[in-house]
């Protein structure tokens, strides 16, 4: 028995009374996780309550947890954030509904019930029976889950940016109405703090810190309709989208275009001055991003309806200034028409929709447009079926701007270390430095930190090293670009042909320079010696621990 094993039967949470038992809770237990890991990013985030931190959004998913009861992480996740949209609705509406009520200024003589008031100024309309205060006026009544749907059906019949996007399930029998009715009342607690903390930021923030929560809960379910924000972080900050069109053909839960739009305005830009157009296959996934960007007041085009990407392409003229994108890794079930016109490099293998992304991504690319995306790392160097001499074909055309390889346990799709992608149709743009027939490499695998067993995140200066160093070199900051050993290396087209057109960095970028050790070989040993001595003393310990536990369960050893 290894000593990873003893150490897991002394101290794994199955052979305690409160943790979850059998595999058929294992679910449970990893929601259990995810609100102890909150708890403790309350603590380390601080509070001072406000209302305005991460330690009341951490405070609510706790509260929110306690209500969810038995319910599937999967189910939850649509009651409350239907509900936390709802409330953004509500409060939205109230606030503009004072103002024509006031009718001061440019609302003078404004009628409060006129629907077209509210339209003008961007707010969507919010009918009587689904206001907040009617619905936490009926909270602990047995038939709130009918009023929370029959709210639903008037917001879609009412605002038609909303049809099809909000749950309507809130009735069924097996809900249960007295934690939903807590519920209402939990998210009702949500009120504005002073004027900076705007309840449309805080609700948006709540929003999107539940969206993480749920992902990680769900574990490998949850990465369908989240990307790690980051990973989003990363890829928007390195494109820096200010202005113009932007698209996510497989967009989740919209988190690409809620960072696209954080940066705009943190660069002192306007929320105008992007135009947002994405497309979704999973309806469900596709409701949490139009609630996701409504809740930020950003209007985008998802088509009429959800859509597989490569069977029906709902933007099939657009050309995108920007493409941001996490495609479904090594996709083996999709849909390929041969004569696709998207297929410019080659068509793509049936068992593999890599290529498929990627061509599709520079098929939707505007002259001197560029394209950010997260691709697994076979992508880079695979032969198979054609996929090398697709991706050789890409760079002879100039188009693989960077390449940077992430570490392992980023995603919860996945454990596996994942790679960027940028593409640029024009590698002069927006730079000072003509980077034309050259390729950035970057090997960032030993960045990131563990965040709980399961999971890492990159820090905010790690991002910040990678996205300087691609602007460095680039030209557009102060910094000289210099290749760093086992880190960053520039390379020219003919380069990358010297190595088969195989995009790893590691080649390139090399080892990093390593320290001479000059400790004398006499002294290496006894430490080791020491250390080993110290391990075989704890190994005999955790067999007693091993042997005591396994006893209490009937069983000898």
């Amino acid at each position: 028995m290894s000593l990873r094993t003893r150490l897991f039967l002394v101290r794994s949470p199955y052979f305690k009374e409160d943790a979850p038992s059998g595999l058929d809770n294992i679910q449970k237990w990893e929601w259990h996780k995810v609100a102890k890991r909150a708890k403790s990013n309350d603590k380390t985030n601080g509070n001072n309550g406000s209302g305005a931190n991460l330690g009341f959004e951490a405070k609510l998913w706790l509260a929110a947890d306690k209500l969810r009861n038995n319910m599937d992480a999967a189910e939850y996740k649509h009651v409350v954030l239907g509900l936390i949209f709802l409330k953004y609705i509500s409060d939205t509406f109230e606030e503009h509904h004072a103002r024509l009520l006031a009718g001061e200024g440019d609302y003078a003589g404004a009628n409060s019930e006129d629907k077209d008031e509210y339209l003008a100024a961007n707010v969507f309309w919010v009918p009587k029976e689904a206001r907040w205060s009617h619905l936490q006026s009926r909270a602990k009544l047995p038939g709130i889950g009918k009023d929370v749907d029959d709210a639903m059906v008037a917001l879609e019949r009412d605002n038609p940016r909303l049809k099809g996007a909000l749950n309507k399930n809130y009735g069924r029998a097996d809900l249960d109405k007295h934690r939903l009715g807590e519920l209402i009342d939990l998210i009702g607690s949500i009120q504005l703090a002073d004027v900076a903390s705007r309840s449309k930021d805080l609700l948006g923030r709540v929003f999107e810190y539940f969206l993480g929560q749920f992902a990680s809960a769900e574990g490998k379910k949850g990465g369908q309709f989240y990307t790690p924000s980051c990973v989003v972080r990363c890829l928007v900050e390195m494109l820096g989208p200010y202005k113009g069109r932007i698209y996510d053909p497989c967009c989740g839960s919209g988190g690409m275009f809620v960072q696209s739009e954080k940066f705009v305005e943190a660069h002192g830009g306007k929320l105008g001055d992007i135009s947002i157009y994405g497309q979704e296959s999973n309806p469900t996934t596709r409701r949490l991003a139009v609630m996701n960007l409504a809740l930020r007041g950003i209007e985008a085009d998802f088509g009429l309806e959800h859509a597989d990407t490569f069977r029906r392409d709902l933007h099939p003229d657009l050309r995108a200034d920007y493409v941001l994108a996490n495609p479904p890794f090594n996709d083996s079930d999709w849909f390929r028409k041969d004569d696709d016109v998207r297929w410019a490099y080659g068509i793509p293998p049936k068992g593999n929709a890599n290529f498929a992304w990627v061509q599709h991504f520079i098929h939707h690319l505007a002259p001197k447009g560029m394209a950010g995306f997260v691709l697994a790392n076979g992508s880079m160097s695979s032969n198979q079926s054609g996929e090398g001499d697709i991706r050789k074909a890409i760079i002879e055309a100039d188009l693989v701007d960077c390449l940077v390889t992430l570490p392992g346990q980023l995603f919860y799709t996945t454990p596996i270390a994942v790679c960027l992608w940028f593409i640029s149709r024009d590698k002069q743009r927006r730079r000072k430095i003509d980077r034309r027939k050259q390729t950035l490499f970057m090997d960032a695998r030993e960045m990131g930190t563990v965040e709980d067993r399961k999971y890492r995140v990159l820090t905010d200066e790690e991002i910040k090293q990678i996205v300087s160093t691609y602007q460095s070199w680039c030209g557009n900051n102060d910094a000289k670009y210099l290749d760093v050993p086992g880190f960053c290396a520039s390379a020219t087209t003919a380069q990358i042909a010297e190595r088969g057109y195989k995009l790893t960095p590691a080649p390139f970028v090399g080892s990093a320079d390593i320290e001479m050790d000059e400790t004398p070989v006499e002294e290496k040993m006894k430490a080791l010696c020491k250390e080993l001595s110290r391990q075989l003393n704890e190994s005999e310990k955790l067999d007693a621990a091993v042997r005591s536990n396994l006893k209490s369960f009937g069983y000898e050893v």
